[in-house]
């Protein structure tokens, strides 16, 4: 059985950001910028994507289109047939900046497949993230993706999990996009296999109060977003997102790496202290960063059925 012709469903999914400076590969959060799709079925062997915004030049219109993609293996392990799909994207997630728009597009396609199939499978929270993850590779992206806030992520026996958490209304984080790009597979190649002991311990002390500092306790924000795991092996890859940091990190502002980069987050401890890295961050720099004033997404990714759907 495939989902009833004419059915289109619309999915908002918003940006992520990975890692937030010790947290590596564990903790992310979703952010205020989101990718909305519609998705309508149409009969077998037909595919008709439309996409506008960011990537419109450079995004494959054909079956490797990562949406595409994601609502095939969707189908695949639910075991049924997939439909032809009519796609329209509007794309806001910066590409290959950091702010997780491969983890969205692989969840909005994984949420327009749930909304397709809503009357004959159901999926639970747990079938997503194992789905998304089976795509993505590591769940840190995708969780935040899926369930919004500041998202704990694991590996066990079972599969990957997750635990969402309530961030603190104080947090106000800002996103300084560049205009170049990174690779997230090259970013990672630049990790050692391992790391010294006392790298270890400091990154589980630091993750361990980054979480008390984003749900009970802003003012620790600084402290808590200190790393030794990845961002100094990856700065090589670029100066210009090191240099940023850590000018922003040597006047008080809690600044990191965004994912794989090569975005900068600053998780300040109010908007006034947000608006002051933002001002600081136009005098530190000759190429122009775009600032993005963001709150916290709270909802994570959305489904519902299209008005007109059949």
């Amino acid at each position: 059985m495939t989902a009833a012709l004419g059915r289109r469903v619309a999915v908002r999914v918003p940006a992520t950001s990975a890692n937030l400076g010790p947290g590596f590969d564990t903790l992310g959060l979703a952010l205020s910028v989101y990718d909305e799709l519609e998705v309508e079925a149409l009969e077998a062997g037909r595919l008709e994507i439309e996409v506008a915004g960011e990537g419109t030049a450079d995004v494959p219109r054909d079956a490797s289109h990562l949406v595409v993609r994601a609502i095939a293996h969707t189908y695949a392990a639910v075991g049924r047939e997939m439909p032809g799909l009519r796609l329209s994207a509007t794309n806001v997630i910066p590409h290959g900046r950091g702010m997780g728009s491969s983890g969205a597009a692989v969840v909005a396609g994984i949420l327009a497949t749930k909304g397709l199939l809503a009357d004959e499978v159901e999926l639970t929270d747990t079938d997503l993230l194992r789905l998304a993850t089976e795509m993505e590779g590591h769940p840190d992206n995708v969780a935040p993706g899926l369930f919004g806030g500041l998202t704990i992520a694991w590996m066990d026996a079972a599969g990957p999990q997750h635990k969402q958490l309530i961030v603190h209304r104080g947090v106000s984080p800002l996103v300084l996009v560049p205009s170049f790009t990174m690779s997230t597979a090259v970013a990672r190649s630049l990790q050692p296999l391992q790391v010294p002991r006392e790298d270890a311990v400091f990154n589980v002390s630091r993750s361990a109060l980054l979480i008390a500092a984003m749900t009970q306790s802003p003012e620790l924000l600084m402290a808590a977003t200190e790393d030794k795991l990845h961002q100094n092996y990856r700065a090589q890859a670029m100066p210009e997102t090191d240099r940023l940091v850590r000018a922003l990190r040597a006047e008080g502002y809690a600044a990191v790496v965004s994912g794989a980069g090569p975005s900068v987050l600053v998780l300040a401890d109010g908007p006034g202290q947000r608006l002051a890295a933002a001002d600081l961050t136009a005098s530190l720099v000759d190429t122009p960063w775009e600032a993005l004033m963001l709150a916290v997404d709270v909802k994570g990714g959305t489904v519902r059925t299209a008005e007109g759907s059949a």
